[in-house]
């Protein structure tokens, strides 16, 4: 059954390897390497994950043929979503916001890999109506 502790604990795993991959790797290099390193730090954590999902669109009930990926669906339950620029902008919030609502999940993750400290700069969550529903435990 899927809980509030249970997303917010695969949600501190994913940052976990963020952080790994980012003390490791270091910032300033494109978001493909972070990408890549994160396929592999997903691997050894057994985490079962769908890497550049294209993620279906419906306008007014017809499908769009159009490409909208999501960076990582991690566990059917959370999007995360890699960035390796400057500044986070609020269209980065809003697609990392319009991925989770459009795959109906409960939580999506936005990390800028492009920073000193990824914890307190690089990372933010979001939480859907989803996770709100979820019992806490």
């Amino acid at each position: 059954m899927t809980t509030q502790k249970l997303v917010n604990d695969l949600s501190y795993k994913i940052v976990g390897a963020c952080i790994e991959v980012h003390k490791l790797v270091g910032p300033g290099l494109y978001e493909e390497v972070y990408h890549k390193c994160l396929e592999r730090e997903f691997d050894l954590l057994g985490l079962n994950y769908q890497s550049e999902l294209e993620i279906p669109f419906l306008y007014k009930g017809s499908h769009i043929d159009c490409k909208v990926k999501c960076d990582f669906l991690i566990e059917e339950l959370i999007v995360l979503e890699l960035k390796s620029v400057t500044d986070i902008h609020q269209i980065h919030k809003a697609q990392t916001m319009n991925y989770m609502n459009l795959l109906k999940v409960p939580r999506s993750i936005l990390v800028n890999f492009n920073v000193t400290n990824l914890y307190h700069e690089g990372c933010e969550f979001f939480a859907s109506k989803i996770f709100k529903e979820l019992s806490k435990e």
